[in-house]
């Protein structure tokens, strides 16, 4: 690296380091030097054969990143650790995960998420896991070691910081052993005990208010609905009868929790519980059409609304919906609810018995 002092470069000064633990401290405060945006969930891991894993990251579609400063080992000793490290960690489940980014972070670990990548935790974490040797300077034998896994598709990297000096101002200069881009394949996606598993009794519904539904009528009358295509209203027609459903309307959130008293019907045949009676939702005084095309229209046969009746435990308007950062959404109409953050804050907000089941 060059300085130009008018028309002359002068080269800057190669300096020294502190300590790699200075390196480790730059880095868990800013990871994206790295070159992409990273969280840090740990620091200093303890594995259970008493190693302790200087850095753990992950990136925005919840995948892992083990960062191991080489400090003053061999080359054989570093990317022996890094690897023992690797097969820890493609086998922690989602639980584990989290509970290790919650005993680092000073809130909960889906709030810092969404915070740092705009989004809540995907579905998976730990699907894929990257092993970064972190160095100030790399020597020939780690390359030709690295470079030897990386043919084989092992999803290993090494990267080096060069410290800089000018007078007063301190410079890190960033260089990759090899692109991050797998040649030759990489390392497999175990998704298997990655997902947060399901109590079997709870779903979330996205009501999506518009021209065609409100969210007004659903509230009154209790029932969810979706149309206008079959890919939206499909998801809904899956949803059994006794499923206990919270319902997030997108840019508001969380505004009710209920039991479905039946299946999706379509909304010319649907039936909808008052009290102690049935009737028919269409005779009802409904703010919305429920209909996807004009009067006298012959409609396609997939914009069909189908409604299913719910009988509301606790609801509330749209502007009282609840929503914490990094919650759980999802632009699917109907699904199982597993985000253990998502149900806490529900069961909690809507004062829920967490024994209790529909």
């Amino acid at each position: 690296m060059w300085r130009i002092d008018g028309d002359s470069p002068r080269r800057l000064l190669r300096g020294v380091l502190p300590s790699e633990a200075t390196l480790e401290d730059l880095l868990e405060q800013d990871p994206s030097i790295l070159g992409e945006l990273l969280l840090v969930i740990g620091r200093q891991v303890r594995t259970p054969y008493g190693k302790l894993i200087d850095l753990l990251a992950m990136d925005v579609e919840g995948n892992l990143r083990v960062l191991e400063l080489k400090r003053d080992r061999t080359p054989r000793e570093v990317v022996a650790q890094i690897l023992d490290y690797g097969s820890w960690v493609i086998g922690l489940d989602r639980d584990r995960i989290i509970k290790i980014a919650n005993d680092h972070l000073d809130v909960p670990f889906e709030e810092v998420f969404a915070q740092t990548f705009g989004d809540p935790p995907p579905e998976y974490l730990g699907s894929e896991v990257q092993l970064t040797i972190v160095a100030t300077e790399l020597d020939d034998s780690s390359e030709r070691i690295v470079g030897y896994l990386r043919d084989f598709g092992v999803p290993i990297n090494a990267v080096f910081f060069a410290y800089l000096e000018d007078d007063d101002r301190r410079y890190l200069a960033r260089s990759w052993l090899a692109s991050n881009v797998q040649t030759n394949g990489t390392a497999p996606a175990r998704k298997s005990g990655k997902k947060a598993e399901w109590n079997g009794q709870d779903w979330f519904v996205t009501f999506g208010e518009g021209p065609h539904r409100a969210w007004e009528d659903a509230h009154r009358y209790g029932f969810v609905s979706a149309g206008g295509g079959e890919r939206y209203s499909r998801s809904l027609r899956r949803l059994p009868e006794g499923a206990r459903i919270f319902v997030h309307i997108p840019k508001h959130g969380y505004v009710a929790v209920g039991e479905t008293l039946g299946e999706a019907k379509p909304f010319d045949e649907a039936l909808v519980q008052l009290e102690d009676d049935w009737v028919r939702l269409a005779e009802r005084d409904l703010v919305a059409p429920y209909r996807h095309h004009k009067p006298g229209e012959v409609p396609p046969e997939d914009d069909t609304e189908y409604i299913v009746p719910v009988r509301w435990i606790a609801s509330a308007p749209k502007n009282e919906a609840y929503w914490v950062t990094g919650m759980f959404a999802n632009q699917n109409i109907a699904g199982r609810l597993r985000d253990p953050f998502t149900l806490e804050r529900l069961t909690a907000h809507f004062e829920l018995d967490e024994e209790t089941t529909v």
